[in-house]
């Protein structure tokens, strides 16, 4: 950890499309103050490119307060970065050493294809959730909340597979490149509570046909999405959507 401004290397992977051969191009940094997030640091690179005339470097964010879910750095080996339950705009370069030589990539899958340098396209989320990830409603105004009691536990339960933000780091370091704890987690939101159920079976199937549809790969259990997910979504959310989607074959809606 630095306390004082640093200097530093940055290995950052450009590729100028989808179809273009990227490589890792070097940058040297100097007098980075430990307190800026690493977008920040980012910013500062690319206004130095600017001046030079060079092409900045292309990359997602847009909240930066670790909500939106748009920022999907590989930081040395790791989604967004050394420390755990943070998004690459919540790490602050105060986590690095004078000196150090920082590797910055994109997020590694056949459903992610890299638009360019360190932007991926995700839209296969968009198309995963459109598949069934929402509920069936009347429009008008929408009923009290006391018509609908729903226990606590199910409630925080629900809550909590609700904190995934769709980043796609789950993905990004799964030797496998599956998506089944995004998946699982839109799955599990709605399928503890009341307006979830009408549908409940449909989506299972419908969103995993849509997974598998995208490319993604398989879950094998090593668990490293849920240690790198920033909003530490559980496996439990995979072995709930497991059971959901293998009683689907068996259970009708008409029978909800």
């Amino acid at each position: 950890m630095s306390t004082g401004n640093m200097n530093l290397t940055l290995k950052i992977w450009r590729q100028k499309n989808t179809k273009a051969k990227g490589n890792l191009v070097d940058y040297k940094l100097s007098g980075i103050s430990p307190d800026m997030s690493f977008l920040e640091m980012f910013d500062v690179l690319n206004e130095d490119l600017i001046s030079k005339g060079d092409e900045p470097v292309v990359f997602d964010h847009d909240c930066r307060e670790g909500i939106c879910g748009a920022c999907s750095m590989f930081i040395d080996g790791r989604p967004h970065g050394p420390k755990d339950g943070i998004t690459t705009c919540q790490l602050h370069m105060r986590s690095f050493k004078d000196g150090d030589t920082i590797v910055v990539e994109p997020w590694r899958a056949k459903a992610f294809p890299v638009i360019k340098d360190l932007t991926v396209d995700r839209s296969a989320f968009d198309r995963v959730i459109a598949a069934g990830g929402f509920i069936s409603v009347n429009t008008g105004n929408a009923q009290d909340a006391n018509n609908l009691p729903i226990p606590k536990v199910q409630a925080d339960s629900a809550f909590e597979a609700a904190a995934c933000i769709g980043c796609g780091a789950c993905v990004a370091t799964c030797k496998n490149a599956s998506a089944m704890l995004f998946v699982s987690a839109k799955i599990s939101q709605l399928a503890q509570l009341p307006q979830g159920q009408p549908e409940r079976y449909r989506r299972v199937q419908s969103m995993v046909a849509q997974m598998d549809a995208e490319g993604f790969g398989n879950c094998t259990n090593t668990g490293a999405c849920e240690a790198e997910c920033p909003k530490g979504i559980s496996l439990e959310n995979i072995a709930r959507m497991n059971r959901d989607f293998y009683s689907a074959k068996f259970v009708s809606e008409e029978d909800i």
